[in-house]
Order: structure tokens, then sequence, then C-alpha cells
């Protein structure tokens, strides 16, 4: 079977009341193995303006070849013009959990 397909971590801000069916449709997909979503407060500036929002953090495992895919997806879903979508690749990581990663996003399990 040879090594698994590098892992990646995706970041995305969402607003609450997305952020569910978000990650859903993600899982639903076979895009991600996983999401946590974690309530977060957002400081930054948006056209000039300071913003203080609350928001979920969606940390979604997927693997490299799904990474493009789960951006253009997470775009599409996202309500903000200029959504928080970073991608990073894992170093270092449990194989079996890694490995389980790769598994979930099969397409054809």
């Amino acid at each position: 079977m040879g090594m698994p397909a590098q892992t990646f971590v995706i970041f995305s801000t969402a607003p609450p009341t997305e952020s569910t069916a978000m990650a859903r449709a993600l899982l639903d997909h076979r895009l991600v193995a996983c999401v946590n979503v974690i309530p977060v407060r957002s400081f930054y500036r948006w056209k000039g303006e300071f913003c203080d929002d609350q928001e979920h953090l969606l940390i979604a495992k997927t693997t490299q070849d799904k990474v493009e895919t789960v951006i253009s997806e997470i775009k599409g879903m996202h309500p903000y013009e200029v959504p928080e979508i970073i991608a990073v690749p894992v170093i270092a990581g449990h194989a079996p959990y890694l490995e389980w990663v790769h598994q979930e996003t099969r397409t054809h399990p």
C-alpha cells in the first residue's frame, strides 16, 4: 500500500450559525476525517474598521490530495467576502491516527 498521503490541518473561522453545516458537509463528502469546532473571539481590522466577533474555529484534518477541494468547498459555503482558510502540513504525528485520516478521506472506503 505504501506511505499514506501527507496529512494537512485546515483552519477556518466561521459564524457560529454556519459552522455545524460546514463541518457536516465536509464530512459527508469524505473530504475530511474530522472537524473540531471551537468557539473563539476574533479581533481584526476589516475595511479600516476594528472588529471584535464571536466566531467558531473549524480545525479540519485531511490529506494532501484533498486540500484544494476542501478549500474550494469552504469558500463555496462561506458567507464571508474573504474567509480565513489556512492549510498547514502535518510534519509528524501518531501514525495510527494519520492512517485513520487517510482511510476516512478515501473516495471508496
